[in-house]
C-alpha cells in the first residue's frame, strides 16, 4: 500500500469525542520517547506530520490523521514514564484506556518497544493486557539501526521469551527503523491487508 494523501484532523482528550464517521482507525502507542513520531512520519512520508520531541510525554491527546481518504492512523499519549504530574498520568492512562478498550472502529493497535533496551515490565504489562482483552495489534520494534544484527535477534528475543509464560503464539511484529525507513513497507502493506479484509 501507498500512502498518497496525509492530513491532520484533530485532537481529542477523550475516545467519545473521536470521528463517529466509522472510518478504520489504527493507532500507534508506546512508551516515552520510542520513537512514535518518527515512526509516524516516517510510514507517512511526511517529515512534520507528528511532532518530534525529545521530552517524553510529549503527545497528551489523541491525535486524528487521515490518510488516503480512507483511513485513520491515530497517535496515541505514551504509556509509563513522562514528565507529568501523578494525576495527568492518571487522566492521560483513563484516556488511553477508553479509546484502545471500547473504540469499536479500531482496526489494529501497533504497539512499540525500543529495541535498544531490555523487556521492560510496563511494555509486558501493556501488551497482556491489550491480549486479556482482546484488543487486535502488533508489535513494532523501533531503533533497530542502532543494533547489528546479533544483537537486534537477541532483543527480540529476549522481548519474546518475556511474553512466552502468557503467550502460546506470539503477535505479528515488524522491525523499523526511521532512520533507514526499515520496515515501512511491511508495515503498510499490513494495514492494507486489514482493510481489503473489511
Amino acid at each position: 500500500m501507498d500512502v498518497n494523501t496525509a492530513e491532520f484532523v484533530s485532537s481529542f482528550t477523550r475516545a467519545q469525542q473521536c470521528p463517529s464517521d466509522g472510518v478504520p482507525e489504527f493507532a500507534f502507542i508506546g512508551r516515552s520517547n520510542v520513537g512514535k513520531s518518527s515512526l509516524i512520519n516516517m510510514l507517512t512520508a511526511r517529515k512534520g506530520l507528528a511532532k518530534v520531541s525529545s521530552t517524553p510525554g510529549k503527545t497528551q491527546l489523541i491525535n486524528f490523521f487521515r490518510i488516503n481518504h480512507r483511513w485513520y492512523l491515530v497517535d496515541l499519549p505514551g504509556y509509563g514514564y513522562a514528565q507529568v504530574s501523578k494525576s495527568k498520568r492518571k487522566e492521560l492512562a483513563q484516556m488511553i484506556e477508553g479509546y484502545l478498550m471500547f473504540r469499536q472502529t479500531l482496526a489494529s493497535a501497533f504497539v512499540l518497544i525500543d529495541s535498544n533496551v531490555p523487556p521492560q515490565k510496563a511494555d509486558i504489562e501493556f501488551v497482556n493486557t491489550l491480549g486479556a482483552n482482546g484488543v487486535p495489534f502488533a508489535i513494532v520494534f523501533t531503533k533497530t539501526d542502532r543494533l547489528t544484527p546479533g544483537q537486534l535477534q537477541n532483543s527480540t528475543r529476549a522481548f519474546f521469551d518475556a511474553l512466552s509464560p502468557t503467550w502460546d503464539t506470539m503477535p505479528p511484529h515488524f522491525l523499523s527503523s526511521s532512520v533507514y525507513r526499515t520496515g515501512r513497507q511491511d508495515i503498510l502493506d499490513y494495514i492494507g491487508n486489514i482493510l481489503a479484509s473489511l
